[in-house]
C-alpha cells in the first residue's frame, strides 16, 4: 500500500481528500438604482452598503451587464445588532443593453458604498437636428 492510499475499515469515518468547490451561504439582494439619462450617456447609481472596491464586479457578456458586490462578513461576525433595518448579504443586478450604447467605453467607479456607471451612447443613438434640402 503506498503512502497515500488509506485504509478503509468498516464501522470508521473516514475523509476523503477531494478538490470540491466550497460555496458560500450568504444572500443575494437587488441594489436599489437611480438611471439619470444625458444627450451623450446613461448614468447608473447602484446601492450597496458594505461593499469594499475590491468587492465589486462588472462583467458585460454580449449584451447583458452583470453587477455583482460582496460584503466581507467578517467585519460583522463579532456585532451582535440591538436594532437592525435591513440585512447584511451581497448584491446582484442585471441589466440588458441595446445598441444605442458603446459598449466599450462603459466605466465604473466606487463611491461611498455607491457603485457608479457611466454608459455613454453610440453615436448613432445620439438626438440630431436633420437638415432640409
Amino acid at each position: 500500500m503506498s503512502s497515500k492510499t488509506k485504509e478503509m475499515v468498516p464501522g470508521m469515518k473516514h475523509e476523503l481528500e477531494t478538490k470540491v468547490e466550497k460555496t458560500e451561504q450568504a444572500r443575494f439582494y437587488k441594489p436599489a438604482a437611480d438611471i439619470i439619462e444625458t444627450e451623450h450617456e446613461l448614468t447608473l447609481y447602484l446601492d450597496m452598503p458594505g461593499v469594499a472596491k475590491s468587492g465589486v464586479e462588472v462583467k458585460l457578456d454580449q449584451d447583458q451587464l452583470t453587477l455583482e458586490g460582496k460584503i466581507d462578513f467578517a467585519r460583522y461576525e463579532s456585532l451582535k445588532a440591538v436594532y437592525a433595518e435591513y440585512n447584511v448579504g451581497h448584491f446582484r443586478r442585471s441589466f440588458q443593453l441595446s445598441s444605442a450604447i458603446d459598449q466599450k467605453r462603459i466605466s465604473a467607479k466606487m463611491e461611498a458604498g455607491t457603485l457608479v456607471l457611466t454608459l455613454p451612447k453610440a453615436e448613432e443613438a445620439k438626438p440630431r437636428t436633420i437638415q432640409i434640402s
